[in-house]
């Protein structure tokens, strides 16, 4: 019995390994920018949505509290239809209160932190997603939509040495070095 129970797992580890070599490891290391508007803070669901994230198997790598100005939140959404008043709603929403600006990194973080996010209009958001268990109107939590626009809105909010780099102890349970 302990032979064949032996074998078996044997078995699984090698087809696993076979479809992670054959997956070629879709996604790879990268940082997104999140940011929690003021709604979001003055709410109280910091907590709630750093635990999502860190349950996912993301890390933290830059935090802080900033008050944006209305220039500021037009800069970040520099890229938007400003003809659109819903659009210019979503940079009004970032000024001016507290908002929390963070960078989360780990493998596809930027597509796993938009499916954790949630469609943009909260009555379209799937149930266990950010947006479809806590928002109520469009553009109350913003995340990169690809790897350029993360990399602009993280050099906007943050100075390079306000990004950390450090090995996360559970890395190897998250991405299977173990």
């Amino acid at each position: 019995m302990f032979m064949e129970t032996r074998s078996s797992l044997r078995q699984i580890c090698s087809t696993t390994f076979m479809l992670r070599e054959q997956e070629g490891y879709a996604a790879e290391l990268e940082r997104t920018f999140i940011a929690i508007k003021p709604d979001g803070v003055q709410r109280g669901l910091i907590s709630e949505i750093i635990s999502r994230f860190e349950r996912k198997g993301f890390k933290l790598v830059a935090v802080k509290i900033v008050i944006p100005s209305k220039d500021f939140a037009e800069k970040h959404y520099h890229d938007l239809n400003w003809r659109d008043l819903s659009l210019m709603g979503c940079a009004i929403s970032l000024a001016p209160d507290r908002s929390l600006p963070w960078v989360w990194e780990g493998e596809g973080a930027i597509k796993y932190g938009r499916k954790l996010i949630g469609a943009t209009d909260p009555q379209k958001s799937e149930p266990g997603t950010i947006r479809g268990d806590l928002a109520v109107v469009v553009g109350r939590i913003h995340g990169s939509d690809g790897p350029e626009t993360a990399k602009d809105e993280i050099n906007l909010w943050f100075k390079p040495e306000e990004l950390v780099n450090y090995t996360h102890n559970a890395e190897k349970w998250f991405y299977g070095d173990n």
